[in-house]
């Protein structure tokens, strides 16, 4: 029996992983922390890890690192939330077999995790790190992403090209999934630091307590539980660029802080009085105006004045259709390579549908939504029939009473595990019909859904998907 070795911070991630993997024939063992997953796997022998790309405690590529300077040959496969091509190809390049995004969809973790094992026991060849497998006839794969070349795009990259070269700090406008990193990105490799490190933070997923030592470093003691140095994102990003998402959501001490290290280019690690100099041009990004969130109180005036030298807003992918044929062939390719199929690109219909569609969650769920499309596609075009219901127009009539032990979809997408009754049918149907009025209410634009349900995206994407897929068996 092959053994996974499972490292995820988010503990019910891991038990409904371990718990779907069980069920599919595996051994499984979880770590919670990357140090603990180093620990574990330096003790006892695993066929294959998956690891979350970001941990509490380090990142993906530090884990995958250290696993491999315990057995140079072990498989890995990452798991990630963010669709960020260049990070995959990275771990990839860094010995990595494969990456999985978020949210996870049984039968592509299947699939990898199967690959990698017959690679492993040379009945399949092992890939090349960062190597193409099986592209799309449309799409070239050698660019690492695609620009589109729509008007309001064509004028937003005009002024990338314009402020790249210079030592501005840049705030980054723009809806959710409307790829303010690789914007960022694009002004990092377009700027005289383009062959120092680029870091890009997720503020919002650093802890109140946790977020200066992240961005700032800590000396040994300085808390409990810092039981080494630790350089933190200002250190490793010297000389390049550090780009902070969600900046508003950083505490108002940690903003102060900020303020210092942009201004002075100075900052102390927690816990000591020794200042480190630090050469780093910083880039934010909000979905929310920095302006109207100072008046609210909630982001300092002079750190929004300091990193106001130049501003870009992304426009969102409904105001540009003229990209939407160009990246629909794009993310295509992008899943048969990761899918190692063939298709033929899609039908009328499906295009038809994708034009009409408003993207709430633009660039993001478009390569989610093709990604799906392509799992469920066997041949030729990609047809209407393998869209979710948002996009064809429709919604589901009625959810499936199949239980959730022989449902394996609901392993990965919902946190219950068991046998339903009569009565967590009806508490799954009301629950579909709380969800639908709530997303009929804000036309389906999932991140205002999320926050007035009091759950997360993923979540909520997770419940639609397990809806959805339901329906469909039933």
């Amino acid at each position: 029996m092959k053994k996974i070795l499972i490292i995820d911070d988010d503990m019910d991630m891991c038990k409904l992983l371990s718990h779907f993997l069980q069920r599919k024939g595996f051994a499984t063992d979880t770590a919670y922390s990357g140090n603990k997953g180093l620990t574990k796997f330096k003790e006892e022998s695993f066929d294959v890890v998956l690891c979350d790309f970001r941990l509490g405690d380090m990142d993906g590529v530090k884990v995958l690192n250290g696993i491999r300077e315990i057995n140079p040959s072990a498989l890995v496969i990452i798991i990630t939330g963010y669709s960020d091509i260049k990070m995959a190809v990275e771990v990839m390049r860094q010995g990595a077999f494969d990456y999985i995004t978020k949210p996870l969809i049984p039968e592509e973790v299947i699939s990898v995790i199967n690959k990698g094992l017959a690679s492993t026991d040379g009945t399949a060849p092992r890939k090349e790190a960062g190597s193409s497998r099986i592209a799309s006839k449309n799409v070239s794969l050698n660019e690492e992403y695609l620009v589109g070349g729509a008007p309001r795009t064509a004028e937003m990259y005009k002024q990338v090209e314009l402020v790249a070269p210079t030592p501005y700090s840049v705030i980054l406008y723009g809806e959710s999934g409307t790829g303010k990193e690789v914007i960022a990105k694009t002004i990092h490799q377009s700027s005289n630091r383009k062959d120092k490190p680029f870091m890009a933070v997720d503020c919002g997923t650093l802890s109140r307590e946790l977020a200066a030592s992240e961005l700032f470093g800590h000396v040994k003691g300085s808390f409990t539980g810092a039981l080494a140095d630790k350089e933190g994102f200002f250190e490793a990003a010297n000389g390049g660029t550090l780009f902070l998402d969600e900046v508003v959501n950083l505490p108002l001490d940690v903003q102060a802080t900020l303020l210092r290290v942009v201004q002075e280019r100075k900052f102390k690690r927690v816990g000591s009085n020794k200042d480190q100099t630090t050469d780093v041009r910083v880039i934010v990004a909000s979905n929310e105006n920095l302006q109207e969130a100072y008046r609210k109180g909630k982001f300092r005036e002079d750190l929004y004045h300091r990193f106001n030298e130049f501003s870009i807003t992304i426009p969102p992918l409904r105001m540009r259709q003229e990209d939407i044929i160009p990246f629909s062939e794009f993310f295509l390719a992008r899943a048969c390579e990761e899918l190692g199929k063939q298709l033929d690109g899609f039908d009328d219909e499906s295009m038809q549908l994708f034009l009409n569609y408003s993207w709430p969650g633009n660039l993001r769920e478009f390569r989610n939504v093709i990604r799906r499309a392509a799992l469920l596609s066997s041949a030729g075009k990609v047809t209407s029939n393998v869209l979710p219901w948002e996009i064809i127009g429709g919604v589901p009539e009625k959810i499936s009473h199949t239980s959730v032990s022989q449902n394996e979809h609901a392993d990965l997408s919902t946190n219950t595990v068991g046998h339903p009754t009569g009565l967590k049918d009806a508490a799954s149907h009301a629950e579909y019909q709380a969800i639908m009025e709530v997303l009929k209410e804000v036309k389906f634009n999932k991140t205002k859904a999320a926050a007035r349900l009091n759950i997360d995206r993923k979540t909520l994407y997770n419940k639609i998907r397990y809806f959805e897929e339901n329906n469909q068996k039933a």
